[in-house]
């Protein structure tokens, strides 16, 4: 498994912690975020992940910013890209069973090491059920291809 993680200059620390974690757990990092506390946008991050993981060079992207609302907000912008905010391992697994999230946003702000190692474990460990969920991605998918939703209208 190859993983993309990018950051902003709130999450340089966590982001550390996690590339070690990841590492540990034999997955391949591919690090495109900041190594400096010094002001960073986080939008930079969030579409250089998003592009490595709609393109297929990468299974997957960690984001991490102050929040993780705004990074993630970037990633989803790129066509492909479904990111989710958690910051609980609950809701990181679900977002890959019924979501089938292919990138995993928290902030450096809201979460701990300990916890930011749970939500990352809980979402790769996850596996997408398809089936009754595949209805809904493909909603989005459409939403994000037309900029409509037929079945809205």
């Amino acid at each position: 498994m190859k993983l993309a993680i990018g950051n902003d200059h709130t999450a340089v620390e966590l982001k550390n912690v996690i590339v070690s974690h990841l590492e540990e757990r034999g997955i391949e990092v591919l690090d495109v975020g900041t190594n400096s506390t010094q002001s960073f946008d986080y939008p930079i991050s969030g579409y250089r992940v998003g592009k490595l993981v709609a393109s297929g060079d990468v299974d997957g992207g960690v984001l991490i910013c102050g929040t993780g609302v705004g990074i993630s907000l970037a990633a989803n912008k790129v066509p492909g890209v479904r990111a989710c905010v958690c910051s609980e391992p609950y809701t990181a697994a679900l977002s890959k069973r019924h979501n089938d999230a292919n990138i995993i946003a928290f902030g450096a702000r809201v979460v701990g090491d300990e916890m930011a190692k749970l939500i990352v474990d809980s979402w790769i460990d996850a596996t997408y059920e398809g089936g009754r969920h595949q209805r809904r991605v493909d909603m989005l998918t459409e939403i994000q291809d037309t900029g409509s939703l037929s079945a809205a209208e």
